[in-house]
Protein backbone atom coordinates (compact mmCIF):
# COMPACT_ATOMS: atom_id res chain seq x y z
CA UNK A 1 0.00 0.00 0.00
CA UNK A 2 2.82 2.40 0.83
CA UNK A 3 4.37 1.72 -2.58
CA UNK A 4 1.06 2.55 -4.29
CA UNK A 5 0.64 5.71 -2.25
CA UNK A 6 4.16 6.79 -3.14
CA UNK A 7 3.51 6.07 -6.83
CA UNK A 8 0.28 8.04 -6.93
CA UNK A 9 1.87 10.81 -4.90
CA UNK A 10 4.57 11.05 -7.56
CA UNK A 11 1.93 11.18 -10.31
CA UNK A 12 0.10 13.88 -8.38
CA UNK A 13 3.26 15.99 -8.08
CA UNK A 14 3.96 15.57 -11.81
CA UNK A 15 0.46 16.72 -12.79
CA UNK A 16 -1.13 19.02 -10.22
CA UNK A 17 2.21 19.80 -8.58
CA UNK A 18 3.83 21.81 -11.35
CA UNK A 19 2.75 20.97 -14.89
CA UNK A 20 -1.02 20.73 -15.28
CA UNK A 21 -2.18 24.16 -14.11
CA UNK A 22 0.27 26.11 -16.34
CA UNK A 23 -0.66 23.84 -19.26
CA UNK A 24 -4.39 24.40 -18.68
CA UNK A 25 -3.85 28.16 -18.49
CA UNK A 26 -1.61 28.36 -21.57
CA UNK A 27 -3.91 26.09 -23.54
CA UNK A 28 -6.98 28.10 -22.50
CA UNK A 29 -5.31 31.31 -23.68
CA UNK A 30 -4.26 29.58 -26.93
CA UNK A 31 -7.83 28.42 -27.65
CA UNK A 32 -9.22 31.84 -26.78
CA UNK A 33 -6.90 33.62 -29.22
CA UNK A 34 -6.97 31.06 -32.04
CA UNK A 35 -10.77 30.79 -31.93
CA UNK A 36 -11.16 34.56 -32.11
CA UNK A 37 -12.40 34.88 -28.50
CA UNK A 38 -15.26 32.53 -29.24
CA UNK A 39 -16.60 32.69 -25.67
CA UNK A 40 -17.15 36.44 -26.03
CA UNK A 41 -18.49 36.14 -29.58
CA UNK A 42 -21.28 33.80 -28.46
CA UNK A 43 -21.77 35.15 -24.94
CA UNK A 44 -25.20 36.60 -25.72
CA UNK A 45 -26.40 33.24 -27.11
CA UNK A 46 -25.53 31.46 -23.87
CA UNK A 47 -28.61 32.79 -22.14
CA UNK A 48 -30.92 31.39 -24.84
CA UNK A 49 -30.68 27.96 -23.21
CA UNK A 50 -32.76 29.27 -20.29
CA UNK A 51 -35.77 29.76 -22.57
CA UNK A 52 -38.17 26.87 -23.20
CA UNK A 53 -38.66 27.85 -26.83
CA UNK A 54 -35.02 27.06 -27.58
CA UNK A 55 -35.23 23.46 -26.33
CA UNK A 56 -35.65 20.38 -28.51
CA UNK A 57 -39.12 19.14 -29.36
CA UNK A 58 -38.57 15.54 -28.23
CA UNK A 59 -39.80 15.07 -24.63
CA UNK A 60 -38.00 11.71 -24.39
CA UNK A 61 -34.53 13.14 -25.11
CA UNK A 62 -32.16 15.16 -22.94
CA UNK A 63 -32.52 18.86 -23.76
CA UNK A 64 -29.69 21.40 -23.89
CA UNK A 65 -30.92 22.95 -20.64
CA UNK A 66 -31.09 19.59 -18.84
CA UNK A 67 -27.53 18.80 -19.91
CA UNK A 68 -26.52 22.27 -18.68
CA UNK A 69 -28.10 21.70 -15.27
CA UNK A 70 -26.52 18.25 -14.86
CA UNK A 71 -23.17 19.84 -15.70
CA UNK A 72 -23.69 22.79 -13.35
CA UNK A 73 -24.74 20.35 -10.64
CA UNK A 74 -21.45 18.53 -11.09
CA UNK A 75 -19.19 21.56 -11.34
CA UNK A 76 -20.80 23.34 -8.39
CA UNK A 77 -19.75 21.58 -5.20
CA UNK A 78 -17.67 21.97 -2.09
CA UNK A 79 -15.06 23.92 -4.05
CA UNK A 80 -17.51 26.77 -4.48
CA UNK A 81 -17.98 27.10 -0.72
CA UNK A 82 -14.87 25.68 0.93
CA UNK A 83 -12.43 26.02 -1.97
CA UNK A 84 -12.99 29.74 -2.49
CA UNK A 85 -12.54 30.34 1.25
CA UNK A 86 -9.23 28.44 1.15
CA UNK A 87 -8.11 30.45 -1.90
CA UNK A 88 -8.79 33.74 -0.11
CA UNK A 89 -7.11 32.52 3.09
CA UNK A 90 -3.93 31.41 1.29
CA UNK A 91 -3.89 33.88 -1.59
CA UNK A 92 -5.70 36.92 -0.25
CA UNK A 93 -8.56 38.80 -1.96
CA UNK A 94 -6.49 38.99 -5.15
CA UNK A 95 -7.03 35.26 -5.70
CA UNK A 96 -10.64 36.07 -6.65
CA UNK A 97 -9.49 38.18 -9.61
CA UNK A 98 -7.37 35.35 -11.01
CA UNK A 99 -10.26 32.96 -10.43
CA UNK A 100 -12.35 35.19 -12.70
CA UNK A 101 -9.57 35.25 -15.32
CA UNK A 102 -9.22 31.48 -15.47
CA UNK A 103 -13.00 31.20 -15.80
CA UNK A 104 -12.97 33.47 -18.86
CA UNK A 105 -10.33 31.42 -20.68
CA UNK A 106 -11.87 28.19 -19.35
CA UNK A 107 -15.12 29.11 -21.08
CA UNK A 108 -13.35 28.77 -24.43
CA UNK A 109 -11.74 25.45 -23.47
CA UNK A 110 -15.08 24.06 -22.34
CA UNK A 111 -16.75 25.19 -25.56
CA UNK A 112 -14.17 23.29 -27.63
CA UNK A 113 -14.17 20.03 -25.65
CA UNK A 114 -17.97 19.92 -25.39
CA UNK A 115 -18.43 20.73 -29.09
CA UNK A 116 -16.15 17.79 -29.93
CA UNK A 117 -18.15 15.55 -27.59
CA UNK A 118 -21.30 16.44 -29.51
CA UNK A 119 -19.67 15.95 -32.92
CA UNK A 120 -18.56 12.39 -32.14
CA UNK A 121 -21.49 11.27 -29.96
CA UNK A 122 -23.26 7.97 -30.67
CA UNK A 123 -26.89 6.91 -30.34
CA UNK A 124 -27.49 4.83 -27.22
CA UNK A 125 -31.08 3.71 -27.62
CA UNK A 126 -34.06 5.35 -29.26
CA UNK A 127 -33.85 8.74 -27.59
CA UNK A 128 -30.46 8.95 -25.90
CA UNK A 129 -26.80 9.48 -26.75
CA UNK A 130 -23.40 8.74 -25.27
CA UNK A 131 -20.07 10.39 -25.90
CA UNK A 132 -17.16 12.26 -24.41
CA UNK A 133 -13.37 12.36 -24.66
CA UNK A 134 -13.07 8.56 -24.97
CA UNK A 135 -15.27 8.74 -28.09
CA UNK A 136 -13.64 11.76 -29.70
CA UNK A 137 -10.23 10.18 -29.10
CA UNK A 138 -11.32 6.90 -30.72
CA UNK A 139 -13.47 8.37 -33.53
CA UNK A 140 -11.52 11.56 -34.10
CA UNK A 141 -7.94 10.35 -33.79
CA UNK A 142 -8.52 6.81 -35.04
CA UNK A 143 -8.25 3.21 -33.88
CA UNK A 144 -4.50 3.58 -33.30
CA UNK A 145 -5.37 5.74 -30.29
CA UNK A 146 -7.78 3.28 -28.70
CA UNK A 147 -5.27 2.69 -25.91
CA UNK A 148 -5.38 6.41 -25.08
CA UNK A 149 -9.18 6.31 -24.92
CA UNK A 150 -8.99 3.37 -22.50
CA UNK A 151 -6.43 5.19 -20.32
CA UNK A 152 -8.77 8.18 -20.21
CA UNK A 153 -11.81 6.02 -19.35
CA UNK A 154 -9.99 4.18 -16.54
CA UNK A 155 -8.85 7.47 -15.00
CA UNK A 156 -12.38 8.90 -15.30
CA UNK A 157 -13.88 5.86 -13.59
CA UNK A 158 -11.31 5.87 -10.78
CA UNK A 159 -11.41 9.61 -10.07
CA UNK A 160 -15.03 10.64 -10.61
CA UNK A 161 -16.98 7.39 -10.61
CA UNK A 162 -15.42 6.02 -7.41
CA UNK A 163 -13.23 8.45 -5.48
CA UNK A 164 -15.15 11.70 -5.70
CA UNK A 165 -18.44 9.91 -5.00
CA UNK A 166 -17.01 8.81 -1.62
CA UNK A 167 -15.66 12.29 -0.88
CA UNK A 168 -19.00 13.97 -1.63
CA UNK A 169 -20.82 11.45 0.57
CA UNK A 170 -18.36 12.31 3.33
CA UNK A 171 -19.04 16.04 2.83
CA UNK A 172 -22.80 15.55 3.18
CA UNK A 173 -22.56 13.38 6.29
CA UNK A 174 -20.03 15.69 7.94
CA UNK A 175 -22.13 18.79 7.33
CA UNK A 176 -25.29 17.14 8.72
CA UNK A 177 -23.49 15.78 11.78
CA UNK A 178 -21.82 19.10 12.59
CA UNK A 179 -24.94 21.25 12.22
CA UNK A 180 -27.80 18.91 13.11
CA UNK A 181 -26.11 16.20 15.19
CA UNK A 182 -27.46 13.37 13.02
CA UNK A 183 -25.39 10.19 12.92
CA UNK A 184 -23.23 9.60 9.86
CA UNK A 185 -24.77 6.12 9.52
CA UNK A 186 -28.28 7.55 9.25
CA UNK A 187 -27.21 10.16 6.71
CA UNK A 188 -25.19 7.60 4.77
CA UNK A 189 -28.13 5.17 4.59
CA UNK A 190 -30.59 7.83 3.41
CA UNK A 191 -28.10 9.25 0.92
CA UNK A 192 -27.41 5.78 -0.52
CA UNK A 193 -31.15 5.08 -0.94
CA UNK A 194 -31.88 8.40 -2.67
CA UNK A 195 -28.79 8.04 -4.87
CA UNK A 196 -29.91 4.54 -5.90
CA UNK A 197 -33.40 5.76 -6.81
CA UNK A 198 -31.95 8.45 -9.06
CA UNK A 199 -29.09 6.60 -10.74
CA UNK A 200 -31.05 3.45 -11.59
CA UNK A 201 -33.18 5.66 -13.81
CA UNK A 202 -30.15 6.40 -15.97
CA UNK A 203 -29.14 9.74 -17.42
CA UNK A 204 -32.76 10.76 -18.02
CA UNK A 205 -33.68 10.48 -14.34
CA UNK A 206 -30.40 12.16 -13.38
CA UNK A 207 -31.30 15.02 -15.73
CA UNK A 208 -34.81 15.30 -14.27
CA UNK A 209 -33.42 15.35 -10.72
CA UNK A 210 -30.87 18.02 -11.68
CA UNK A 211 -33.63 20.05 -13.34
CA UNK A 212 -35.19 20.38 -9.86
CA UNK A 213 -32.17 20.44 -7.54
CA UNK A 214 -29.76 22.73 -9.40
CA UNK A 215 -32.04 25.78 -9.89
CA UNK A 216 -33.07 25.61 -6.22
CA UNK A 217 -29.50 25.41 -4.94
CA UNK A 218 -28.05 27.97 -7.35
CA UNK A 219 -30.81 30.55 -7.04
CA UNK A 220 -30.99 30.09 -3.25
CA UNK A 221 -27.25 30.56 -2.76
CA UNK A 222 -27.11 33.55 -5.13
CA UNK A 223 -30.05 35.09 -3.23
CA UNK A 224 -28.13 34.76 0.06
CA UNK A 225 -25.11 36.46 -1.51
CA UNK A 226 -27.19 39.24 -3.08
CA UNK A 227 -28.71 39.87 0.33
CA UNK A 228 -25.20 40.25 1.78
CA UNK A 229 -24.28 42.67 -1.02
CA UNK A 230 -27.42 44.76 -0.42
CA UNK A 231 -26.79 44.87 3.35
CA UNK A 232 -23.22 46.04 2.74
CA UNK A 233 -23.68 47.90 -0.51
CA UNK A 234 -21.53 50.86 0.54
CA UNK A 235 -18.54 48.57 1.07
CA UNK A 236 -18.73 46.81 -2.29
CA UNK A 237 -16.44 49.28 -4.18
CA UNK A 238 -13.80 48.92 -1.46
CA UNK A 239 -13.96 45.11 -1.71
CA UNK A 240 -13.58 45.19 -5.50
CA UNK A 241 -10.62 47.54 -5.05
CA UNK A 242 -9.02 45.07 -2.59
CA UNK A 243 -9.52 42.22 -5.07
CA UNK A 244 -7.82 44.13 -7.92
CA UNK A 245 -5.05 45.54 -5.70
CA UNK A 246 -4.31 42.12 -4.25
CA UNK A 247 -4.25 40.52 -7.71
CA UNK A 248 -1.37 42.77 -8.83
CA UNK A 249 0.52 42.92 -5.56
CA UNK A 250 -0.44 46.49 -4.67
CA UNK A 251 -1.88 45.27 -1.37
CA UNK A 252 0.17 42.65 0.47
CA UNK A 253 -2.66 40.79 2.20
CA UNK A 254 -0.72 37.57 2.76
CA UNK A 255 2.77 36.14 2.55
CA UNK A 256 3.67 35.53 -1.06
CA UNK A 257 1.72 38.52 -2.33
CA UNK A 258 0.87 38.49 -6.03
CA UNK A 259 2.40 35.04 -6.62
CA UNK A 260 0.22 33.43 -3.96
CA UNK A 261 -2.86 35.23 -5.31
CA UNK A 262 -2.23 33.96 -8.85
CA UNK A 263 -1.44 30.40 -7.76
CA UNK A 264 -4.47 30.04 -5.49
CA UNK A 265 -6.89 31.79 -7.85
CA UNK A 266 -5.91 29.67 -10.85
CA UNK A 267 -5.83 26.42 -8.88
CA UNK A 268 -9.21 26.89 -7.18
CA UNK A 269 -10.82 28.19 -10.36
CA UNK A 270 -9.69 25.17 -12.38
CA UNK A 271 -10.67 22.71 -9.66
CA UNK A 272 -14.10 24.30 -9.48
CA UNK A 273 -15.13 24.76 -13.11
CA UNK A 274 -13.32 21.65 -14.50
CA UNK A 275 -12.71 23.35 -17.87
CA UNK A 276 -10.30 21.20 -19.85
CA UNK A 277 -10.38 18.28 -17.41
CA UNK A 278 -12.55 16.19 -19.74
CA UNK A 279 -15.41 15.54 -17.33
CA UNK A 280 -18.18 17.85 -18.56
CA UNK A 281 -18.02 16.63 -22.22
CA UNK A 282 -19.46 13.29 -21.07
CA UNK A 283 -22.67 15.06 -20.07
CA UNK A 284 -22.60 17.50 -22.99
CA UNK A 285 -22.79 14.58 -25.42
CA UNK A 286 -26.16 13.42 -24.04
CA UNK A 287 -28.12 16.46 -25.27
CA UNK A 288 -30.27 16.50 -28.39
CA UNK A 289 -29.32 19.74 -30.15
CA UNK A 290 -29.41 21.11 -33.68
CA UNK A 291 -25.68 21.82 -33.88
CA UNK A 292 -22.66 20.69 -31.80
CA UNK A 293 -21.60 24.28 -31.16
CA UNK A 294 -24.97 24.98 -29.52
CA UNK A 295 -24.08 22.62 -26.67
CA UNK A 296 -20.51 23.93 -26.62
CA UNK A 297 -21.91 27.40 -25.99
CA UNK A 298 -24.22 26.02 -23.31
CA UNK A 299 -21.37 24.28 -21.48
CA UNK A 300 -19.29 27.45 -21.70
CA UNK A 301 -22.18 29.11 -19.86
CA UNK A 302 -21.86 26.40 -17.21
CA UNK A 303 -18.31 27.60 -16.44
CA UNK A 304 -19.63 31.16 -16.17
CA UNK A 305 -22.33 30.08 -13.70
CA UNK A 306 -19.92 28.02 -11.62
CA UNK A 307 -17.06 30.49 -11.23
CA UNK A 308 -18.21 33.98 -12.16
CA UNK A 309 -21.52 33.64 -10.31
CA UNK A 310 -21.37 30.97 -7.57
CA UNK A 311 -17.69 31.33 -6.58
CA UNK A 312 -18.06 35.12 -6.57
CA UNK A 313 -21.01 34.75 -4.20
CA UNK A 314 -18.79 32.98 -1.68
CA UNK A 315 -16.03 35.57 -2.15
CA UNK A 316 -18.34 38.52 -1.42
CA UNK A 317 -19.91 36.75 1.56
CA UNK A 318 -16.42 36.40 3.06
CA UNK A 319 -14.88 39.73 2.05
CA UNK A 320 -17.89 41.82 3.07
CA UNK A 321 -17.87 40.22 6.53
CA UNK A 322 -15.59 40.80 9.50
CA UNK A 323 -14.51 37.19 10.14
CA UNK A 324 -11.76 37.02 7.53
CA UNK A 325 -8.55 38.72 8.69
CA UNK A 326 -5.71 38.87 6.12
CA UNK A 327 -2.64 37.01 7.28
CA UNK A 328 -4.35 35.57 10.35
CA UNK A 329 -4.26 31.89 11.28
CA UNK A 330 -6.20 29.97 8.66
CA UNK A 331 -9.72 28.74 9.34
CA UNK A 332 -11.21 25.64 7.73
CA UNK A 333 -12.79 26.64 4.41
CA UNK A 334 -16.39 25.70 5.16
CA UNK A 335 -16.15 27.18 8.66
CA UNK A 336 -14.89 30.52 7.32
CA UNK A 337 -17.79 30.76 4.88
CA UNK A 338 -20.23 29.62 7.56
CA UNK A 339 -19.00 32.14 10.13
CA UNK A 340 -18.95 34.93 7.56
CA UNK A 341 -22.54 34.21 6.55
CA UNK A 342 -23.57 34.16 10.22
CA UNK A 343 -21.93 37.56 10.74
CA UNK A 344 -24.32 38.99 8.15
CA UNK A 345 -27.57 37.17 8.90
CA UNK A 346 -27.22 35.53 12.31
CA UNK A 347 -26.94 31.92 13.43
CA UNK A 348 -29.90 30.67 11.37
CA UNK A 349 -27.83 31.12 8.20
CA UNK A 350 -25.56 28.25 9.28
CA UNK A 351 -28.45 25.90 8.57
CA UNK A 352 -29.05 27.55 5.19
CA UNK A 353 -25.41 26.93 4.30
CA UNK A 354 -25.70 23.33 5.46
CA UNK A 355 -28.67 22.90 3.11
CA UNK A 356 -26.62 24.41 0.29
CA UNK A 357 -23.74 22.02 0.99
CA UNK A 358 -26.17 19.09 0.96
CA UNK A 359 -27.66 20.05 -2.40
CA UNK A 360 -24.28 20.90 -3.93
CA UNK A 361 -22.80 17.58 -2.80
CA UNK A 362 -25.77 15.44 -3.86
CA UNK A 363 -25.90 17.01 -7.32
CA UNK A 364 -22.18 16.28 -7.63
CA UNK A 365 -22.71 12.65 -6.60
CA UNK A 366 -25.27 11.89 -9.30
CA UNK A 367 -23.13 13.73 -11.87
CA UNK A 368 -20.05 11.73 -10.87
CA UNK A 369 -22.02 8.48 -11.06
CA UNK A 370 -22.92 9.18 -14.67
CA UNK A 371 -19.28 9.93 -15.50
CA UNK A 372 -18.38 6.56 -13.99
CA UNK A 373 -21.07 4.84 -16.06
CA UNK A 374 -19.87 6.50 -19.24
CA UNK A 375 -16.32 5.42 -18.48
CA UNK A 376 -17.47 1.84 -17.91
CA UNK A 377 -19.39 1.93 -21.20
CA UNK A 378 -16.23 3.04 -23.00
CA UNK A 379 -14.15 0.31 -21.36
CA UNK A 380 -16.48 -2.68 -21.68
CA UNK A 381 -19.66 -1.65 -23.50
CA UNK A 382 -21.51 -4.06 -21.19
CA UNK A 383 -24.89 -3.13 -19.70
CA UNK A 384 -24.30 -5.71 -16.95
CA UNK A 385 -21.02 -4.04 -15.97
CA UNK A 386 -22.84 -0.71 -15.66
CA UNK A 387 -25.48 -2.27 -13.38
CA UNK A 388 -22.76 -3.80 -11.19
CA UNK A 389 -21.06 -0.40 -11.02
CA UNK A 390 -24.29 1.27 -9.88
CA UNK A 391 -24.65 -1.21 -7.03
CA UNK A 392 -20.99 -0.74 -6.05
CA UNK A 393 -21.36 3.05 -6.09
CA UNK A 394 -24.35 2.92 -3.72
CA UNK A 395 -22.12 1.01 -1.29
CA UNK A 396 -19.31 3.53 -1.76
CA UNK A 397 -21.68 6.42 -1.05
CA UNK A 398 -22.70 4.78 2.22
CA UNK A 399 -19.12 3.96 3.27
CA UNK A 400 -17.85 7.42 2.37
CA UNK A 401 -20.61 9.00 4.46
CA UNK A 402 -20.60 6.61 7.41
CA UNK A 403 -16.86 6.15 7.86
CA UNK A 404 -14.89 9.36 7.23
CA UNK A 405 -11.63 7.39 7.30
CA UNK A 406 -12.85 5.29 4.37
CA UNK A 407 -12.20 8.15 1.94
CA UNK A 408 -8.45 7.63 2.52
CA UNK A 409 -8.79 4.48 0.38
CA UNK A 410 -9.42 6.71 -2.64
CA UNK A 411 -6.07 8.54 -2.43
CA UNK A 412 -5.65 7.90 -6.16
CA UNK A 413 -8.51 10.23 -7.18
CA UNK A 414 -6.59 13.49 -7.65
CA UNK A 415 -3.63 11.86 -9.48
CA UNK A 416 -6.03 10.03 -11.81
CA UNK A 417 -7.88 13.30 -12.52
CA UNK A 418 -4.53 14.87 -13.38
CA UNK A 419 -3.73 12.11 -15.87
CA UNK A 420 -7.15 12.24 -17.53
CA UNK A 421 -6.84 16.02 -17.84
CA UNK A 422 -3.50 15.69 -19.63
CA UNK A 423 -4.92 13.01 -21.95
CA UNK A 424 -7.92 15.22 -22.72
CA UNK A 425 -5.77 18.26 -23.42
CA UNK A 426 -3.61 16.29 -25.87
CA UNK A 427 -6.75 15.07 -27.64
CA UNK A 428 -8.45 18.45 -27.99
CA UNK A 429 -5.17 20.02 -29.14
CA UNK A 430 -4.94 17.42 -31.93
CA UNK A 431 -8.63 17.82 -32.78
CA UNK A 432 -8.71 21.63 -32.50
CA UNK A 433 -8.67 22.13 -36.33
CA UNK A 434 -11.70 19.81 -36.62
CA UNK A 435 -13.52 21.76 -33.92
CA UNK A 436 -12.82 25.06 -35.69
CA UNK A 437 -14.29 23.65 -38.91
CA UNK A 438 -17.50 22.93 -37.00
CA UNK A 439 -17.43 26.35 -35.30
CA UNK A 440 -16.94 28.07 -38.67
CA UNK A 441 -19.90 26.10 -40.08
CA UNK A 442 -21.99 27.51 -37.23
CA UNK A 443 -20.68 31.02 -37.91
CA UNK A 444 -21.42 30.80 -41.63
CA UNK A 445 -25.02 29.78 -41.00
CA UNK A 446 -25.48 32.69 -38.61
CA UNK A 447 -24.06 35.11 -41.18
CA UNK A 448 -26.45 33.65 -43.75
CA UNK A 449 -29.35 34.62 -41.50
CA UNK A 450 -30.05 31.20 -39.96
CA UNK A 451 -31.10 31.92 -36.38
CA UNK A 452 -30.69 28.32 -35.20
CA UNK A 453 -28.01 26.56 -37.28
CA UNK A 454 -28.41 22.86 -38.13
CA UNK A 455 -25.49 20.44 -38.37
CA UNK A 456 -25.42 18.43 -41.60
CA UNK A 457 -22.99 15.46 -41.41
CA UNK A 458 -22.87 15.43 -45.23
CA UNK A 459 -20.78 18.60 -45.01
CA UNK A 460 -18.09 16.64 -43.13
CA UNK A 461 -17.72 13.38 -45.10
CA UNK A 462 -14.18 12.79 -43.82
CA UNK A 463 -15.26 12.60 -40.16
CA UNK A 464 -16.32 9.37 -38.41
CA UNK A 465 -19.82 10.55 -37.45
CA UNK A 466 -22.92 8.69 -36.36
CA UNK A 467 -25.38 9.65 -39.09
CA UNK A 468 -28.33 8.53 -36.98
CA UNK A 469 -27.30 10.86 -34.18
CA UNK A 470 -27.07 13.72 -36.68
CA UNK A 471 -30.11 13.54 -38.90
CA UNK A 472 -30.82 17.08 -40.19
CA UNK A 473 -34.29 15.96 -41.33
CA UNK A 474 -35.30 15.86 -37.65
CA UNK A 475 -35.39 19.64 -37.57
CA UNK A 476 -37.15 20.29 -40.89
Amino acid sequence: MEILQSLFGYIDSLTWGWSLIPILVVFGVFITIMSGFVQLEFFGRMFRVLSNKNQNTDPNAISAREALLVSVGGRVGGGNIAGVAVAITLGGPGAVFWMWCIALVGMATSLVECTLAQVYKRKDGADSFRGGPADYILRGLGANYKWLAIVYAICLLAAFGLGFVAFQGNTVAGAVQDSLGISRYVTGGLLAIVTGIVIFGGIKRIAKASDVIVPIMAVGYIALALGVIVLNFGEVPAVISRIVAGAFGFEEAIAGGMGAAIAQGLRRGLFSNEAGLGSAPNVAATALVRHPVSQGITQSFSVFIDTILICSCTAFIILLGDVYVPGAESIDGVVLTQQSLASHYGEWSRYALTAAVLLFAFSSIIYNVYLGENAMAAITGSKTAILVLRVAIIGIVFLGAAAPGATAVFFFSDPMMGVLALVNLVAILMLFPTCMRVVNDFRMQLKAGVDRPIFDPASFPDLDLDREAWDPARWK
